[in-house]
């Protein structure tokens, strides 16, 4: 009797665990549905996929994603270029705010291809595999000398520090720190836009230090 019991707690966990599985997501809003621009970092063997976010609807949001790469010559070409940026097909960048995996199909340039970056890869798959920070474009603060930053966690002592956007004038600044120190998150800077050189000063003691990305053009206004 007790092992009939057992079976049939078993049964009844295994059915609720299957009905649980089958709760499907709300659909995403067709209206991010749309062409979004990315930039490739790296660090070490690891890529990751930043899209370039704007104010308005379908780009107000920001996000960064590790990427699955298994080729070699791909790896190298992100980690020597100085710049290398993607043109996906469209697709709905909700479905990467809720933290799913998204396979995209992209053109792969040298620079920006929004300013005539050079066309290396046409229609190359890219998997986004993890998501390592969400952020949507909402309730921005005043722009402040005093710059936010938000911290991503690599490993033990890797970390990629994120810019919070305010509102204009505001900028995207991505950079990598292997932690030696305590690091400040919050920053005071000699303008509401710094160069990039200010910002990455302001990281020096933290520990050894790799840009990644810094754009202000987007965020005029």
């Amino acid at each position: 009797m007790r092992l009939l019991f057992t079976l049939l707690l078993i049964t009844i966990s295994s059915f609720t665990l299957a009905e649980e599985e089958k709760v499907e997501l709300p659909p995403v809003d067709p209206a991010y549905n749309a062409e979004h621009a990315m930039v490739l970092i790296n660090q070490n063997s690891s890529v990751f996929a930043v899209n370039l976010p704007g104010y308005e609807l379908p780009h107000d949001v920001q996000v960064v994603y590790k990427v699955d790469v298994s080729d070699v010559p791909f790896l190298d070409l992100v980690r020597d270029a100085e710049l290398i940026t993607i043109k996906p097909q469209p697709f709905n960048i909700q479905r990467l705010i809720r933290g799913e995996e998204v396979t995209i199909i992209a053109d792969v340039y040298d620079g920006d291809y929004r300013q005539g970056g050079n066309k290396l890869y046409t229609n190359k798959s890219i998997v986004l595999s993890k998501q390592l920070y969400a952020r949507e474009l909402t309730d921005l603060s005043e722009p402040s000398q005093w710059q936010e930053y938000d911290m991503i966690t690599l490993n033990n002592d890797g970390r990629i520090y994120i810019h919070k956007i305010t509102k204009a004038p505001s900028f995207n600044h991505l950079i990598f720190v292997d932690l030696k120190n305590a690091c400040l998150q919050k920053i005071r800077t000699s303008k509401l836009v710094p160069p990039d050189s200010e910002l990455n000063y302001k990281f020096v003691n933290c520990g050894t230090f790799k840009p990644l990305y810094y754009n202000a053009d987007d965020f005029k206004k």
